[in-house]
């Protein structure tokens, strides 16, 4: 049938039959005007121009499309949107079909930028991977979210995940006013809803309280808290440093837990602090390690090795101070004034079994305490020292420190000295109360009080020796040269005798209380960590609790 004479044809629009829920399609969905030369394999469309892909909607003001490959360059107020949640704005986008990509681009002066909830990423050239919804830059970078700001070279983000992955130039700073945080590296893995960073590179995480070293780490940037690994390293501005095969950090309250061949150093005092676990406690001082543990003490050169089963080192206040204020405050007094400070001072206890080697001087005892404010090392529980021939033994030992050399040790409840000569020969000193004071590591004087005996085997002045002299008293006070007995001074009375030695019988040679520790030494360094049997004897023999905390 004909068409009427001017009737002018109408041309339907084909709605493509493709759903546009279509993950792989682009549609055109709108534009002010629509141009094509013949010629071109593209339409130009411009104003107010919409295009489609699934769930994401992307605008501009003109764009060349190729219909053919279902591709786009879009100039001009670029936006791409998905949903409420994800925005993404530039000068220029370039998408390819074929390969689902856009590239995005920002004039100079301006950046490409991704908004996804509280999280902004800005660069100059962007890429965004429709297919797997991730995007990533590498002509450098800046990231940011509620809690902190990242910047590197190169740079990758997962909306849908909220994983964003970090390489070289890589720093992160923490947004809070109150925090230091910054973290250096080159490469790190974020998340930017639960803001925990992932290290997997050398990196350097510095905050006010100091830095950490480490190639493996989990670090939660809002609890201030880390997991690290792989001998990672913990130093503080006072010259500390904590090192072990992983360790629990929390910042917030100034905590590390070590576990594994665990070394704590203190380079300020020469110290060293070996174990296989071992926590500390910046805000009170304080450090406990267990296993294996040997601390090492080099500040004069010749380094000292201590062994106990395990140490508790901790600040102290001064007891008797408090009570003080507390009984001013009770009987109305006035306040303390502003410029008083209540003493403090550390403590650091080790036991069991104690054993110290150094070549000048070694140990044992049961328990050992430093208290740093006296500059004093009391020994507990069956305490001996030996230096070259010399054995010390008593109750209690006190060795008074002077630069980590001993200038003065005294046995307060009983001392007994014995330096061997030759075979069974021994000079020896017993009493009530023993002082002891040296001079560059070399006894100078000795000064007991009460229940004075001794057993002694002068030399003549031809270095032969002939006789044995004994003698009792209340005081003695002796000078030595060349750790050697040069005067000897004994009051008020003194009794006593010589015998030739023609005449000194084996049961004469001994004081009552003299007693040879055999086979219970330290011989050296590594022999700190062997307990002989003879020692664990000694020990159970006279054990007894460590004494009271001083801030119990």
């Amino acid at each position: 049938m004909g068409r009427a004479a001017g009737v002018q044809p109408t041309f339907t629009p084909q709605v493509p039959s493709a759903s546009r829920a279509s993950g792989n399609r682009v549609f055109l969905d709108r534009a002010d005007v629509l141009y094509k030369e013949r010629s071109d394999s593209f339409m130009v469309v411009s104003g107010n121009v919409v295009f489609t892909k699934g769930p994401m909607v992307m605008k501009c003001d003109s764009a060349h499309y190729y219909p053919t490959v279902e591709s786009f360059e879009a100039f001009g107020n670029v936006s791409m949107e998905q949903g409420d949640t994800l925005f993404v704005y530039a000068d220029e986008l370039n998408y390819m079909g074929p390969d689902e990509i856009c590239y995005l681009y920002a004039d100079p002066g301006n950046k490409v930028r991704l908004i996804n909830r509280d999280v902004m990423l800005r660069t100059d050239v962007f890429t965004y991977d429709l297919r797997t919804e991730v995007g990533y830059y590498n002509v450098g970078g800046e990231l940011t979210d509620r809690s902190n700001r990242l910047t590197s070279i190169e740079g990758e983000y997962i909306p849908a995940t909220k994983d964003a992955n970090f390489y070289l130039n890589v720093h992160l700073n923490s947004l809070s006013e109150s925090d230091t945080l910054d973290i250096y590296t080159d490469s790190l893995f974020y998340n930017t809803a639960s803001h925990i960073a992932e290290l997997y590179s050398p990196s350097r995480v510095v905050n006010a309280r100091g830095t950490i070293f480490t190639a493996n780490a989990f670090y939660d940037t809002d609890a201030d808290t880390a997991a690290l690994y792989d001998r990672s390293v913990v130093a503080t501005p006072e010259g500390r440093y904590v090192v072990a095969d992983t360790i629990y950090y929390r910042r917030p309250q100034g905590t590390a837990r070590c576990y594994g061949d665990m070394l704590m150093a203190d380079t300020v005092r020469h110290t060293e602090l070996l174990a296989d676990y071992g926590f500390f406690n910046q805000h009170t001082d304080s450090a406990y390690a267990t296993g294996h543990l040997l601390i090492k003490e080099y500040s004069q050169g010749d380094t000292l090795y201590l062994h106990g089963r395990q140490l508790n080192a901790y600040r102290v206040i001064d007891t008797v101070t408090i009570e003080a204020i507390e009984a001013d405050t009770l009987l109305g007094t006035p306040a303390v004034p502003e410029s008083f400070r209540l003493d403090t001072t550390h403590v650091a206890d080790v036991w069991p079994r104690v054993r110290f080697y150094r070549s000048d001087m070694q140990g044992i005892c049961d328990s050992l305490r430093v208290t740093r404010a006296d500059s004093t090392v009391r020994l507990y529980v069956s305490p001996v020292v030996w230096s070259g021939e010399r054995q010390i033994f008593g109750n209690v030992i006190e060795l008074h420190m002077n630069d980590s050399t001993i200038d003065r040790a005294r046995l307060p409840q009983f001392g007994f000295t014995a330096e061997r000569l030759v075979d069974d020969f021994y000079n020896q000193m017993s009493g009530k109360e023993m002082i002891a004071y040296f001079v560059g590591g070399h006894l100078s004087r000795l000064d007991i009080n009460g229940n004075v005996e001794l057993t002694m085997f002068p030399e003549e002045k031809d270095s032969t020796i002939n006789k044995m002299v004994t003698a009792q008293s209340s005081f003695m006070r002796a000078d030595f040269a060349d750790n050697a007995a040069d005067r000897i001074k004994m009051w008020p009375e003194t009794t006593g005798k010589a015998t030739p030695l023609f005449l000194v019988r084996r049961s004469m040679l001994f004081l009552p209380k003299f007693r040879l520790f055999k086979g219970v030494r330290p011989l050296s360094a590594a022999d700190v960590f062997i307990i002989p049997e003879e020692m664990e004897r000694l020990m159970r023999e006279a054990e007894r609790p460590l004494p009271e905390r001083a801030d119990d």
